[in-house]
């Protein structure tokens, strides 16, 4: 089964928006998977109504070493499991430095526990580069760079390109990645613009699916819904309907 990592160094870009209806329309087509939320902030959490109260109850255990992976798994209010997040997890960066082990933790504790067997593992990065992200791409074969279409996220996407490059030397098999336009207003020049420099750039690693700004997507968070429980029939529905049928034909979540 895949392992996939939605990790962007720019916030606000549709990252946690992408993890959530990613894993909701997975869940609803009968391949359910283990949700990761890697991001101290813990928005993922909350939205799939799995908020902790300690970090001893969160992924941040799992790094101190006091409980496994498994053993941190909650069940999400929309069907698929999560290993929720704590503000804790921001200690994580200070605490266990940069080397080779640290980086490799995840991954490793994910092979050991064998939470990749039978079902796909999608995870929520922080939007920084640190340990926490640094442990997702390294635990994964597949990364999802969700860039919002303006042009200050332009130069975010090559920031991740370049950190992906980096990371290839060291990463025995560089993950599958696909870069996806989201918030993309096709009323805006800007955005056609910003569609035009990115397709010229990152050639076909750019889906040719874009999430289109819609306001069912914003509005679904504060409900704690995916879009697909809150407006199934709405733009973004079909809009990540498609973004999933085209991650699958690339490779994505394959079994």
């Amino acid at each position: 089964m895949s392992r996939i990592v939605v990790f962007n160094q720019k916030g606000g870009v549709g990252k946690t928006t992408t993890t959530l209806n990613l894993a909701a329309l997975l869940t609803r087509r009968g391949r359910v998977p283990l949700v990761l939320d890697l991001d101290p902030q813990a928005h993922l959490s909350s939205i799939c109504g799995v908020t902790v109260g300690s970090g001893n109850e969160s992924l941040y255990a799992y790094y101190q070493e006091t409980r496994g992976l498994g053993e941190l798994i909650r069940s999400g209010g929309g069907g698929w499991p999560v290993i929720p997040s704590h503000l804790d997890l921001a200690k994580v960066d200070t605490q266990f430095g940069k080397g080779p082990q640290a980086l490799n933790r995840l991954n490793a504790g994910i092979l050991r526990e064998g939470l990749n067997s039978e079902r796909s593992i999608l995870m929520d990065a922080c939007p920084m580069l640190g340990v926490l992200s640094l442990n997702g791409i390294f635990a994964s074969d597949c990364v999802i760079i969700p860039v919002s279409a303006d042009y200050l996220a332009i130069k975010g996407a090559m920031q991740v390109e370049r950190t992906l490059r980096a990371l290839e030397r060291v990463i025995k098999q560089p993950p599958l990645r696909r870069y996806v336009i989201t918030r993309f207003d096709s009323r805006r020049k800007m955005s056609w613009d910003i569609d035009r420099r990115l397709r010229e750039h990152f050639g076909a690693e750019l889906c040719e699916t874009r999430i289109a700004e819609n306001v069912s997507l914003a509005e679904s968070p504060a409900q704690n819904k995916d879009v697909f429980a809150h407006a199934p029939d709405s733009r973004g529905a079909r809009d990540y309907s498609a973004l999933l049928d085209e991650l699958e034909a690339a490779g994505f979540f394959a079994s």
